[in-house]
């Protein structure tokens, strides 16, 4: 089965243009199949605080309303993705830039939560392999926001740990499909101060042990739990570690290793 690198990129390497330009150089240079999928928050919060708009947070998920929908579409969809398909293009990748609402890549329904209305937020229904798969094999590299849409005109903003989670787990039926999230931390970290503290393989049993004793909480949790269930869904490795590292963090000799049991 052919391979597919799939690497989600978070918002502190894509606010620092330095670290950025480095993680791109490194990224261009991984060979076969790959899309890179991202998303912008701290760029968008900061634009709504330039344009007077405030922000709700609830227990660290953004609440989108109709204002802060056109933020984060314009800069993650616009901004972020463009300027990334520009880098890559300068080193010879030939690159597509899309949302979810192109080609009707991923369609998704507004979340529906019975105690916080989380507004035009997006849980995703279906990832078109079919139409990824022929971008693919067209040739391009794909760069993919996580601006989605529910086939009747909405646009939804979706986490993007799960929009990687969801696209890996969809091509898992097609490619032998490793599943990377970069950001700016060397790995899962048993102390959160401590950038050496990394847990080199997290499995069921001792992910349970590290959270009944607190060591890994809040925005790690959620990115855990899209690794176990891209693993349990078929995507054959998931990597988290240090996005200036990219190299060594794919061919596993830095970072942690999620495992399935």
């Amino acid at each position: 089965m052919e391979k597919i690198t799939i690497v989600k990129i978070s918002g502190n390497i894509i606010d620092n243009e330095v670290h950025l330009a480095s993680f791109l150089s490194a990224y261009a240079a991984v060979d076969g199949k790959k899309i890179l999928i991202h998303g912008g928050g701290k760029l968008a919060t900061k634009m709504a605080a330039d344009l007077n708009i405030p922000q709700q947070m609830v227990d660290g998920r953004r609440i989108t309303d109709a204002a802060t929908l056109q933020i984060v579409t314009m800069v993650y969809a616009g901004y972020i993705n463009k300027n990334i398909v520009a880098a890559l293009q300068s080193k010879n990748i030939n690159t597509l830039g899309i949302c979810g609402a192109d080609a009707n890549i991923v369609k998704a329904h507004k979340r529906i939560n019975t105690t916080t209305d989380y507004g035009f937020v997006g849980d995703i229904d279906v990832v078109d392999t079919e139409k990824i798969v022929q971008l693919l094999d067209a040739g391009l590299s794909l760069v993919v926001a996580p601006i989605t849409h529910d086939g009747a005109g909405q646009l939804l903003n979706t986490n993007a740990d799960t929009m990687a989670q969801a696209i890996a787990t969809a091509l898992s039926s097609v490619y032998d499909v490793s599943l990377v999230y970069s950001f700016e931390k060397k790995g899962v970290l048993s102390d959160i101060q401590n950038n050496d503290s990394v847990i080199s393989v997290i499995d069921p049993q001792n992910y349970a042990s590290f959270k009944a004793s607190g060591q890994i909480n809040e925005g790690m949790i959620p990115k855990l739990d899209n690794a176990f269930e891209a693993l349990q869904k078929g995507v054959g490795r998931v990597l988290i570690g240090d996005a200036l590292d990219i190299e060594k963090l794919i061919a596993g000799k830095t970072g942690t290793t999620i495992l399935k049991n």
